[in-house]
C-alpha cells in the first residue's frame, strides 16, 4: 500500500465462481425487490388506464340520464304541440315519449359497451409476471 493505491472497500460483483451464496442470494433479492416494485408500478398504470374507462362509460349514463330528461321534458313539449295538429293530443304525446325513449335507450346501450370494453385482468401485468416468473426459474438454475 506504499503506492497510495488502496484496496476498494466495495466488493464488484462478477460472473465467476467466485461469488459467494451470500452475494448470490443478495443479489436475487435486490433483483426480486426491484421486479416486484416494476410490477407494482406497472398494475397501477394499467388500473388507472381501465378505471379511466369505467369512468367513461359511467358518464355516459349519466350523460344518457340528463339528456333524456332534458330532451323529454322541453323537445316533448314541442313535438306533442305540433302533432297536435294532425291527431288528439293524447296520441302525440304517446309517440313523443317513445321517440325520447328510443334516445335514451341507445345512449345508454352506448355506456354500456363502454363499461364492458374495460378489461380488468390486467392483460399486460399479467403477461409480464409470466415473463417474471420465467426468468425467475433461470435464475434459480
Amino acid at each position: 500500500m506504499s503506492d497510495g493505491i488502496r484496496p476498494s472497500t466495495t466488493q464488484e460483483h462478477s460472473t465467476t465462481s467466485t461469488r459467494s451464496v451470500g452475494e448470490i442470494v443478495g443479489d436475487l433479492s435486490r433483483d426480486m425487490t426491484t421486479l416486484v416494485r416494476q410490477e407494482i408500478d406497472l398494475a397501477t398504470t394499467e388500473m388507472k388506464a381501465e378505471i379511466k374507462k369505467l369512468g367513461k362509460g359511467a358518464g355516459m349514463f349519466g350523460g344518457a340520464g340528463a339528456a333524456g330528461y332534458l330532451a323529454l321534458i322541453f323537445l316533448s313539449l314541442a313535438l306533442t304541440y305540433l302533432l297536435d295538429n294532425w291527431m288528439p293530443v293524447e296520441l302525440a304525446a304517446f309517440i313523443v315519449g317513445l321517440l325520447w325513449l328510443v334516445v335514451t335507450a341507445v345512449l345508454a346501450l352506448r355506456g354500456r359497451k363502454e363499461i364492458q370494453e374495460a378489461d380488468p385482468n390486467l392483460p399486460v401485468t399479467q403477461q409480464t409476471l409470466k415473463e417474471d416468473a420465467q426468468w425467475a426459474r433461470t435464475q434459480k438454475n
